[in-house]
């Protein structure tokens, strides 16, 4: 009898964990092989769980402008790095490096953002199978 409760409750918890550990897989939703680099100009930001989001206007060489979702980390997490939510202010010019979504859509997750004055502020959830080397 004990060992069928403790079968139950140990499949019960890999049942429940599972939807909690594939949302935090970047593997799932983006492309490590899909890098991005992308100038443009602030035109939103969400501090929302669990991930903010920053949104951008990015003009391509023609002169047309395309609208960008940049996935972050939560906001507990940018906020111990040392951000806030007025850190980047719509408005404001940045260029983001990031990996592309699998959908192919306008969206990233993004790993780091810099702002005009050369500031470097990091963006991505730790431990979710991210790249986190150096880039060329």
């Amino acid at each position: 009898m004990k060992t069928g409760l403790i079968a139950a409750f140990g499949s019960a918890l890999l049942v429940t964990a599972a939807p909690a550990l594939a949302h935090h897989a970047f593997a799932g939703e983006f492309d490590a092989n899909k890098p991005v680099t992308l100038k443009g100009k602030i035109t939103r930001v969400e501090w929302i769980n669990p991930h903010a989001w920053l949104h951008m206007d990015v003009t391509g060489e023609d002169g047309s402008v395309e609208s960008w979702m940049i996935e972050a980390g939560s906001p507990n997490t940018l906020v111990r790095r040392g951000m806030t939510r007025d850190s980047i202010p719509p408005g404001t010019d940045v260029v983001v490096y990031g990996y592309r979504h699998r959908n192919g859509t306008n969206a990233a997750n993004g790993r780091d953002v810099t702002l005009p004055d050369g500031t470097k502020l990091f963006l991505s959830s730790p431990r979710t199978g991210a790249p986190d080397g150096d880039r060329e």
